[in-house]
């Protein structure tokens, strides 16, 4: 099945769900359409494009925390028409979400979880029009818990996943994962395990290298009134049917959140492990952990994952800000990170940036948003490097509970070594919006 058809038909699915009555949820749904300008559409250094686009969609979030059934979900689509017709019309889609459903409490789960999203087939060129994919990853399975005394407690679990895109056929693959977890409460507040791991990986396309991963790795973690403390470390392997061979590395992830007081909020993390771009997308698709309510998309963004069957190591370190005031709300971001892929299906990268987001209530019916980030990628296989900025602002006005209008500038610039690879854009949105 296309992934486009399955995003529709899982987007679908979810809707009616949460509809049914006896399901005790809260659904928020927003409708919204606008028009956009750029003057670059196609995002190019020597033959920039102006275009007008008419763009019409919806978002919903639902959450729901019963004793049976938990979920927390997000999505929408949205339809982009290309006035004039110099580029095809498209629609896309994206979701993220987790349903957990609770067979035998305090025994057996049954949890369902699933990323969709817009991704570029090309990591290496611009996000124009013709480099955009729908990208979609689901992964279903059952929990078992069991006792092995007052303060030791485990969990066994077995997943399937299923990766697909609608360009990148060697992005699919079917996957089992199973895992065996041993948990100790060392105190009320916090928790010590010991985690085996083991994932098979099988591509749809034979031509690509199929292999299987095995963890096994220690998990602190401890939650204080003001401070969150989670580190994991072990080993990891993998095995390659042909042609590689084999590898390990040490695994490492950590992070640390502290909730300085009401307003602010720091957290750094660091990861040391294998991934690729399912597993990656994977971790975006978690939003049962913090429980905070997810936002209606006003619109559909295009990722920047490097999909394909690849298997790098990864090595990532990030920080994060939070303010929370009356009136303004600041958020901080800057990363870094290096990957190496292994069987040499991409070029190694490494990467570096930050992210500031800001919002100004003017007054209660008017906000004003603006954001900024930077990234400078360097591929050091193909000496090659990019630097993107992106600068945006934006002002939403409320007439009532229910009706909103917007109207959005944003500025696109990249540089790059490759000869043709940059380019520069201003885009201008006007739109209108209906939120239940």
């Amino acid at each position: 099945m296309p992934a486009s058809n399955r995003l529709a038909r899982t987007i679908a699915l979810a809707l009616a769900f949460t509809a049914g009555p006896a399901v005790a949820g809260q659904f928020d749904y927003v409708l919204y359409g606008g028009v956009e300008h750029s003057d670059n559409i196609n995002l190019s250094d020597t033959a920039p494009a102006s275009q007008w686009l008419l763009v019409p969609g919806f978002g919903f979030d639902y959450d729901q925390r019963g004793a049976t059934l938990q979920a927390h979900v997000a999505g929408g689509a949205e339809y982009r028409d290309y006035l004039g017709g110099n580029y095809a019309n498209q629609k896309f889609g994206e979701l993220a979400g987790q349903v957990n459903w609770t067979v035998l409490p305090q025994r057996l789960d049954f949890m369902a979880q699933d990323y969709a999203s817009v991704q570029p087939i090309s990591s290496l060129a611009s996000n124009g029009p013709g480099n955009q994919q729908q990208t979609n990853v689901l992964t279903v399975g059952p929990t078992l818990y069991f006792n092995l005394g007052s303060a030791l407690h485990g969990q066994a679990e077995l997943r399937y996943i299923n990766s697909r895109a609608s360009r990148t056929t060697q992005f699919d693959s079917s996957r089992g994962d199973g895992a065996l977890r041993l948990i100790r409460d060392v105190s009320p507040t916090s928790q010590l395990s010991f985690n085996l791991e083991a994932q098979e990986v099988n591509f749809d396309d034979s031509s690509e290298v199929n292999y299987s991963r095995d963890e096994a790795f220690v998990r602190y973690v401890r939650k204080l009134a003001k401070l969150d403390l989670d580190v994991a470390a072990g080993w990891s392997h993998l095995s390659f049917d042909r042609g590689y061979g084999s590898a390990s590395t040490p695994l490492v992830r950590a992070s640390l959140k502290w909730h300085a007081n009401a307003r602010n909020a720091f957290g750094v993390a660091y990861m040391r492990n294998y991934s690729d771009a399912a597993q990656d997308l994977i971790s975006l698709a978690d939003p049962m952990d913090n429980g905070a309510p997810l936002t209606p998309p006003l619109s559909i963004q295009t990722g920047g994952a490097v999909i394909g069957s690849g298997v790098y190591l990864e090595q990532r370190v990030e920080g994060h800000y939070d303010y929370i005031g009356d009136r303004l709300t600041v958020s901080l971001s800057p990363w870094y990170r290096k990957l190496h892929y292994l069987e040499g299906l991409q070029p190694d990268q490494t990467g570096r940036g930050g992210d500031l987001g800001v919002n100004y209530r003017i007054n209660p019916r008017l906000t004003l948003s603006g954001f900024a980030n930077i990234e400078r990628e360097d591929y050091t296989t193909l000496a090659r490097r990019d630097t993107t900025r992106n600068v945006g602002v934006a002002l939403r006005q409320f007439m009532n509970s229910h009706w909103s209008w917007r109207v959005s500038v944003v500025n696109q610039h990249r540089t790059s070594t490759a000869p043709g690879e940059g380019y520069r854009e201003t885009e201008v949105y006007f739109g209108v919006v209906y939120q239940r």
